[in-house]
């Protein structure tokens, strides 16, 4: 049994997350989104926010893998963290070259620390690549319409936060 670990700050989801979560969970058998937190940075939405947004994200396109779905918080080095939670495979989306160039970076890094763990990369669907979190955030922040963007529990939590 696979299991993967997808770590990022996902704040927010977007629609770029959930297109990569859809493909990890078509190669293995379990995955956990691990989101990152640090103590030096304030994100818009707390951990149990962000987590709640993710499960509801993917409430509707799990249908029958709810339990194939883990979110939790992290604050080490994500290998440490993949080990404590038994993945064997690092998930990593990809929307171009420059992700690409730090990507592999980093992948040579963890597998420097962690040899066991293989990182996966999976490109970004078209539609998705030039959307960030960060930019998700700017657009919301100034009255932008994300909704092409983001997943509706998303929409509805950035709505409610900046129009509120």
């Amino acid at each position: 049994m696979a299991t993967a670990f997808y770590p990022g700050s996902f704040d927010p989801m977007t629609n770029g997350h959930l297109d990569v979560l859809v493909q990890a969970l078509n190669i293995v058998d379990r995955i956990v989104v691990a989101i990152g937190t640090h103590p030096g940075k304030t994100p818009l939405f707390t951990y149990e926010q962000r987590a709640d947004l993710i499960r509801a994200s993917l409430a509707e396109i799990l249908l029958g893998r709810a339990g194939d779905l883990e979110v939790v918080s992290f604050s080490d080095l994500a290998v440490d963290a993949a080990r404590r939670h038994g993945a064997s495979i690092m998930v990593r989306g990809l929307r171009d070259g420059t992700d690409f160039d730090y990507e592999m970076q980093l992948a040579g890094m963890n597998a420097r620390m962690a040899p066991e763990l293989q990182t996966v990369f999976l490109p970004a669907a078209t539609a998705s690549r030039p959307i960030t979190a960060t930019l998700v955030r700017q657009i919301a922040a100034m009255g932008g319409d994300v909704a092409p963007f983001v997943p509706a529990p998303v929409l509805a939590a950035l709505n409610s936060r900046h129009r509120g």
